[in-house]
Parts: C-alpha cells; structure tokens; sequence
C-alpha cells in the first residue's frame, strides 16, 4: 500500500504541491488529473525519487520508501537508443540487481511475450512504434520488480486510435496484481482505467 500525507513542494517562491494526502492500496490503479501546471508530473516525480520534498511522508507497507519500489514509465519513454529491446531491459538487471545475463535474459523473454513484444527482441527504438517503444519502457520497469509502477502521460505521444489498446494492456497489468499510478490529462482514459481518480488543481504564487 502506498501512502500519500501531506506532501508541500516549493519551486522558489512557487508552490506547486501543498498538503497532497491519499493512499492506493495494492493492486488497484489511481489516475492523477489535472490541468497543465497543476503539479501532477513533479508528484510522480517524488513519488519516484527523482524530485526532493519539502515536507509531508510517503510510505509503502507503512515504511518509508526505499529506492526500487517505484518503477516509472516515461512519457518519451527513454529507451537508450543504441541498444536493442532485449539489452534495454536486462541492462538494469544485471548491473543493480546483479541479476546473472541468463536470469535476467528469461525474465525479459516472458515480459516481452506478456506484453505483446515477441519477435522484436533484436529490434533498436528507431525501429519501433510508438505504442511498442511504451511496452518496452513498461518491461524495462517491471524487468526491475517494483512494488508501483508509476506512468507518466502514457497515452499522449501515442496516436489517439491507440488508447484502447493501452487501456487494455493497464487492466491486463492489474490481472496480475500490480499497483499503478497514472498521470494523465485524459479524463476519459483515467475514468475507465481507474479505481481512484485524484484531481489535482494548480496554487497560486505563494
């Protein structure tokens, strides 16, 4: 379970996140919506780790968290682009979690099958579609077993007919027990993807 309580952060004189409290309980998808400037990406940021807080606590299992239990999928998904689909996603594997090349090999093999990717193992990003360099993101986070998998605007670099088939493959993700957290300017999507929908609105200069 993840727990959310009293989240503030600052830019300068900014204040874009005040008093943010929620908690998503395992397995179930919250979507985070908002306008523009409304501080959505910096909470996922801190939520990940990649942003500092200034104040309030975030929790998982009633523990602070500890870095590798947020996995995050990008919004322009950060493939490195010199290597091919099976070395994007082992490569972590194997330099954090000392995962050995065969484990981390055969995880890999059975994620790119549960995500539709077989057949594209040797393939580079460039060879890619939109909607494939996002599963391969998303397989690169799971390669690393996060507690929450986290999305950063997944259907907005994805042409429009594609929302279905992401809608489809987040409910597909949930079958299997992950926790994920949405951020997303797409009311319609978050609504149907959704368990709790959180609305966040942006501050006034402080």
């Amino acid at each position: 379970m993840l727990e959310v309580k009293k989240l503030a952060k600052k830019f300068g004189q900014r204040q874009i996140l005040k008093d943010i409290s929620f908690t998503l309980n395992d397995g179930d998808i919250m979507t985070i919506v908002g306008q523009s400037g409304a501080g959505k990406t910096t909470l996922l940021r801190i939520i990940a780790g990649l942003e500092t807080k200034d104040s309030g606590q975030i929790l998982v299992d009633g523990q602070n968290i500890t870095q590798g239990q947020i996995g995050v999928v990008f919004q322009d998904f950060n493939l490195f682009p010199n290597l091919n689909v099976l070395e994007n996603i082992t490569l972590a594997p194997r330099l954090v979690l000392k995962e050995s090349e065969e484990a981390a090999k055969k995880q890999a093999l059975a994620l790119l099958a549960q995500l539709k990717l077989t057949g594209h193992e040797t393939q580079y990003p460039y060879q890619l579609s939109g909607g494939q360099k996002q599963r391969v993101s998303i397989a690169r986070s799971l390669a690393m077993k996060p507690k929450i998998l986290c999305y950063d605007e997944p259907t907005s670099a994805l042409d429009p007919n594609l929302r279905e088939e992401v809608e489809k493959m987040i409910l597909e993700l949930k079958k299997t027990g992950l926790t994920q957290l949405i951020i997303t300017h797409d009311l319609v999507f978050a609504e149907k993807v959704a368990d709790q929908v959180l609305r966040v609105k942006p501050l006034s200069e402080a």
